[in-house]
């Protein structure tokens, strides 16, 4: 799938995705909200999330979460208030212990709920992004706030190549399962 980079593309990639982990979610037997993951001992498997997420609402909460930081940065910002995308004391090296938070902070919070809080925060994140022409979300530093950067990078990432991320876990729990 290529990368987008207009608004109409942007909006398609991340419903796609969007559909297709839905898609795959409500496929699992038993029901998503039942299954722990298991992932076996693939030494591929480095990153810190593959320990992380025990879950389909870890994942899902994980992807409510991204979905905050995109919102409340950009409200911020265009509010004028100086705010970068990750909040103190956070930055792109020590990130994932922010998502360890946001996973210890959900820990109790029921797979229903999980659900439904992402399904609001993706109408939210789209109604955002629809609200922005093709220059505010693809011309780099178009806003002051996005870097080097520009806002449809961070939006990309925040859904349709999270979903995407969101889908590979739950797939390589399907696979490692039915090989052990």
């Amino acid at each position: 799938m290529p990368r987008a980079s207009t608004k109409t593309e942007l909006i398609s990639a991340a419903n796609d995705q969007w559909n297709k982990m839905w898609k795959l979610i409500d496929s699992i037997p038993g029901g998503a909200h039942s299954i722990v993951f298991n992932f076996g001992d693939d030494p591929k498997l480095k990153e810190a999330h593959w320990k992380r997420d025990k879950n389909v609402r870890d994942v899902l909460i994980h992807l409510y979460e991204w979905h905050q930081l995109l919102s409340k940065w950009t409200a911020a910002n265009l509010d004028g208030k100086d705010k970068p995308f990750l909040p103190e004391p956070y930055n792109w090296k020590t990130y994932g212990d922010m998502n360890v938070e946001f996973f210890k902070k959900h820990q109790s919070t029921p797979y229903d709920e999980s659900a439904s809080m992402l399904r609001d925060s993706h109408e939210n994140v789209m109604a955002l992004i629809d609200s922005f022409n093709d220059e505010e979300l693809f011309e780099k530093k178009h806003f002051s706030w996005t870097g080097t950067s520009n806002l449809g990078s961070y939006c990309i990432s925040v859904t349709a190549s999270h979903y995407d991320w969101a889908m590979k876990k739950i797939k390589q729990h399907d696979r490692t399962s039915k090989r052990i």
